[in-house]
């Protein structure tokens, strides 16, 4: 029997006093809300997001330094329609490497940590011959 049931949150790092800008990532263009953090981490910076089962927690760092292998992989329904809100709002995204069953698309967060969208791809279930 597995002693694991489920990944609860997923902690980026982020440097002190970047609040703003991952309000600005995160809620405004991923759509995730900003949930309130408990008091006794509050004071340390920082801020929550979740959407669903998803929660990325950003944690200040000293001496902060991006994730650039380690990241998450977000889920996406409309991979094409966030890739315009994002690039119209400065990010650059580049095509993931090939995963079968979806499209992918790497970008950044403001403190340059890779975020990777991924959207399946629908079967076809036409069933004529």
């Amino acid at each position: 029997m597995p002693h694991i049931l489920a990944l609860d949150h997923v902690q980026l790092a982020m440097p002190k006093g970047g609040e703003a800008e991952a309000r600005g990532f995160y809620a405004d263009l991923l759509g995730l809300t900003e949930v309130a953090k408990p008091a006794d981490l509050a004071v340390r910076g920082g801020c929550w997001f979740e959407q669903g089962t998803v929660k990325i927690h950003l944690g200040v760092e000293t001496g902060f330094v991006p994730a650039k292998k380690a990241h998450p992989a977000l889920l996406v329904r409309d991979l094409a329609k966030l890739t315009n809100i994002l690039e119209a709002a400065g990010h650059t995204l580049k095509d993931g490497s090939p995963l079968e069953g979806y499209h992918r698309k790497d970008t950044t967060d403001p403190f340059g940590n890779r975020i990777e969208l991924m959207q399946r791809i629908q079967a076809n279930h036409n069933s004529s011959v």
